[in-house]
């Protein structure tokens, strides 16, 4: 298991003010429409989640890193797990040829209204439950995902994960590596159900058996 960053840019081209977020609106009742995963949190205003979710290219370039880095080849299979609205598959697709593409995610809203070109090859399900036999990918990813779980769901979904993926494996989660960037978290955070330090992290992953590589995201 190795550290890997290939999801920063994303994070840190977004402007957040913390406090804002906490003071401006009633946090807990918005953390209560989040957790629906339903239209408010896709497409709503900004204090549901993202204030609208469409694409924009900007999963270009992580799915390039992640092209060049695990050696993806046209007939590969590739599996994302809370695949939101295909946006990373669709890069994937486009950049290797002849990909077999599957997602999950928790959401019906994201499914239904996923990018066109990869909708059919997406299904409602979840992390801890996934709906394929043992190793019937070459790779899987999920990314910003698993800190949405409750800590009994979590050595299930890594599991779950390492079940079905043959050959590469790549979680992104949100964690902190200081105070600071754990009160940022707290504060930002609506759906966020797992708090955990980088070495936290580690050591569940570690438990569950999990092999593949992981990164995290940081609220400096």
């Amino acid at each position: 298991m190795a550290y890997k960053e290939f999801v920063t840019g994303i994070h840190r081209s977004t402007k957040r003010d913390y406090v804002q977020r906490v003071i401006e609106h009633d946090k807990a009742a918005c953390a209560e429409v989040a957790k629906r995963f339903g239209e408010e949190y896709w497409d709503g205003d900004r204090k549901y989640g993202y204030g609208g979710y469409h694409y924009d290219g900007r999963w270009r370039p992580v799915a390039e890193a992640l092209v060049q880095h695990y050696g993806i080849k046209p007939g590969h299979s590739i599996l994302d797990i809370g695949c939101g609205k295909g946006f990373l598959l669709y890069e994937l697709s486009q950049i290797v040829p002849d990909l077999k593409i599957a997602g999950v995610d928790v959401s019906a809203y994201a499914i239904e209204h996923a990018k066109p070109e990869v909708r059919p090859f997406l299904q409602v399900g979840v992390a801890e439950k996934l709906p394929f036999d043992d190793k019937s990918f070459d790779f899987a990813v999920s990314i910003n995902v698993f800190h949405n779980l409750k800590v009994m769901e979590l050595n299930a979904a890594l599991a779950e994960m390492e079940r079905v993926a043959r050959l590469g494996k790549y979680i992104v989660v949100e964690s902190f590596r200081n105070e600071r960037e754990k009160v940022n978290l707290l504060y930002w955070q609506l759906t966020c159900r797992s708090f955990y330090g980088v070495d936290e992290w580690q050591w569940v992953m570690d438990r569950a058996g999990y092999s593949g590589d992981y990164g995290c995201i940081y609220f400096e």
